[in-house]
């Protein structure tokens, strides 16, 4: 939380829902309209706000007041402070659960998936998570290799993650990869893997939590060289073709929890 009480103050500019991750976790879901939808580690409420706009009843679950201070009131959100890993809630008073990014921010990932799943019963919970093993061969690591230490200490293997819920809540645990769309909004760690100039843009590494806890001279020479390789068009004579790509697999998967 104590993270996210910094990266917090600027959240609201570079962290917007994507409407096609906002399709996938309502299509995983799969709940009549009106179904009441817990989003844990719900930030600013972006994607809670989002879904709510489909016609679903939302419990934002947030445990820094920095973030869920900037959130926008929707008549169909209703805000809880809370950590994951102990929420205020009865047993099946929730239909599903989504967790967006958030996974690796919690103190224990065993206990809050435990508590999350007493909340939804027989409900699906959906995960939008990160998969470790893709992020040496991204070209952003060139410039900063914090994000493969970062990375490796942060997001266990997937299948991994997978295996622990299986266990935990004896439902099936379902692995579905999602490659980002070249015009990704929400602009988290690989968003710009075809536009590296967003990096350049104090307000996108704001919300990156790994800009954040990056060591600063390495966040200032890696800005630098970068800043020169755009200029001397050295990154687009490596990895140009990529913004002609329409899609890239930088390792973001959905993991869907239900029997």
């Amino acid at each position: 939380m104590t993270l996210y009480n910094s990266i917090g103050q600027g959240y609201n500019h570079s962290r917007k829902p994507d409407r096609r991750i906002v399709r996938y976790l309502i299509d995983l879901l799969d709940l009549p309209l009106g179904s009441v939808i817990a989003d844990i580690g719900a930030g600013t409420g972006n994607y809670s706000n989002a879904i709510a706009e489909k016609k679903y009843h939302v419990i934002a679950i947030e445990p820094s007041s920095i973030m869920s201070s900037q959130a926008v009131a929707h008549p169909h959100v209703r805000w809880l402070s809370a950590k994951a890993e102990k929420i205020p809630l009865p047993d099946n008073s929730v239909d599903g659960a989504i967790i967006v990014l958030a996974l690796h921010h919690f103190s224990s990932r065993l206990a809050a998936i435990q508590e999350i799943n007493r909340l939804v019963g027989d409900g699906k919970i959906v995960i939008f998570a990160f998969e470790q093993s893709k992020i040496p061969s991204f070209w952003l690591t060139d410039y900063f290799p914090y994000f493969i230490r970062d990375t490796k200490d942060s997001f266990p293997p997937i299948e991994i993650i997978a295996a622990e819920i299986r266990q935990i809540t004896q439902k099936n645990a379902e692995i579905i990869n999602f490659s980002l769309p070249k015009d990704i909004k929400d602009l988290f760690a690989a968003a710009g893997w075809n536009r590296p100039e967003l990096y350049l843009d104090p307000n996108v590494r704001e919300g990156i939590s790994s800009f954040a806890k990056m060591p600063i001279e390495e966040k200032e020479k890696g800005i630098k060289q970068l800043t020169e390789d755009l200029h001397n068009g050295s990154w687009d004579k490596q990895y140009g073709e990529l913004r002609t790509q329409e899609s890239y697999d930088a390792g973001y998967r959905f993991l869907v929890i239900g029997n």
